[in-house]
């Protein structure tokens, strides 16, 4: 299991080199995927649920036409938690 503890910021730096497009913002990581349409948009949102159903670990996400802004923290733990850049490796798998 990803272990639930804020990572440092060289520890947060380390692994955002391996998550193309994503940023620190806050105590959270984003990535905005922008895709051709509104039904790719939504069939995207719908395998990220899938995903966060999994992990039992939920991002924020903000849904426009064809774009989709992707943003994950670890409320508890106050920011940014291994668990967070698993997620998001896993979205990055689907595109």
């Amino acid at each position: 299991m990803a272990s639930l503890n804020k990572l440092s910021p060289a520890q947060l730096k380390d692994e955002l080199t391996h998550l193309a497009g994503w940023q620190a913002s806050g105590d959270a990581i984003s990535k905005t995927y922008a895709f051709e349409d509104y039904y790719e948009a939504m069939a995207f949102v719908n395998a990220v649920a899938f995903i966060a159903h999994a992990a039992d670990h939920h991002p924020d996400m903000e849904v426009g036409y064809n774009k989709v802004k992707v943003k994950y923290s670890t409320h508890d733990a106050g920011g940014v938690t291994e668990l967070d850049v698993r997620c998001a490796e896993a979205v990055e798998d689907l595109v």
